[in-house]
């Protein structure tokens, strides 16, 4: 899945962090915004399934915000970004298989009945010897 590059905006702050006195003077930390609402590159379903599993993480225009500033540089910090929102993408772009409900054969129900009564008979056997 790909978000085209017209879709999100980047916006370059100060960091916290590692950085001594450099720290205070460049704005390394990359902050990424991306419209899901608006967006034309996804499809409803997976629109949906990404509000279903990241909708607390969408802000009340209806974007995403990712920020980063794990790197000393705002190249690698805009490449995070960039990777945790494909990784973020990649989790809800195939829809999860359906559960085909199944029940035990009755071969496995009547073991089971049949372990059963054994082991309580076992029991019932220990209780009449005292």
């Amino acid at each position: 899945m790909h978000v085209p590059d017209r879709e999100i905006v980047f916006q370059f702050v100060k960091s916290s962090g590692p950085g001594g006195q450099n720290v205070n003077k460049v704005a390394s930390k990359a902050v990424l915004r991306w419209s899901v609402t608006s967006s034309a590159s996804l499809g409803a379903d997976v629109r949906r399934r990404f509000f279903e599993r990241f909708g607390s993480r969408v802000t009340a225009a209806g974007a995403i915000v990712i920020a980063c500033d794990r790197y000393r540089d705002r190249e690698r910090n805009r490449d995070e970004c960039l990777e945790r929102l494909q990784r973020m993408l990649a989790e809800v772009a195939v829809a999860p298989k359906l559960r085909k409900k199944t029940r035990p054969s009755r071969g496995a129900v009547e073991r089971r009945l049949g372990a059963k009564r054994a082991r309580a008979e076992r029991k019932q056997d220990r209780r009449s010897l005292e």
